[in-house]
């Protein structure tokens, strides 16, 4: 029995990159750490648009977070050590690792990444494509003969 997905439409032909994508983009989706936001950076008129994720990393250095975009997925991956010469009377703060992914989409290009204040702003651009439009000449009937 062969699998029916979202995108088996007839008329959507050559998508089934796009429904790969979806499953990643669910399969990260129950992630809690570190808490995100994801906002639209307003655009000057005549420029792509800019988008900006911010993730809170406090106590993360930028020797100790990494940052990698491999087939339209972003993923940035943390990991702390402990430091076995400190003695804690109480520890409220635990060395943690984590790593949160992020699907994008055709166009979209990490432009930049800054560490500030426990902050990791990563900005990224939406260029959009050239619309082309191009005429398909019917061939001639061939001959039967």
């Amino acid at each position: 029995m062969t699998r029916m997905g979202l995108l088996s439409n007839p008329l959507l032909l050559g998508f089934e990159e796009i429904e790969r994508l979806i499953d990643r983009a669910g399969k990260g989706a129950n992630e809690g750490y570190p808490p995100y936001n994801i906002e639209r950076v307003s655009a000057e008129p005549g420029k792509s648009e800019l988008l900006r994720i911010t993730l809170a990393v406090a106590g993360f250095t930028r020797e100790q977070v990494e940052i990698t975009v491999e087939d339209n997925q972003l993923t940035i991956r943390g990991k702390q050590h402990d430091d076995q010469a400190r003695e804690y009377i109480y520890r409220g703060i635990a060395a943690r690792q984590f790593s949160r992914s992020f699907v994008l989409a055709d166009g979209i290009e990490v432009r930049k990444a800054d560490l500030a204040n426990g902050l990791l702003a990563i900005d990224l651009v939406r260029n959009e494509p050239e619309r082309r439009v191009r005429r398909i000449d019917i061939g001639e009937p061939k001959s039967r003969g």
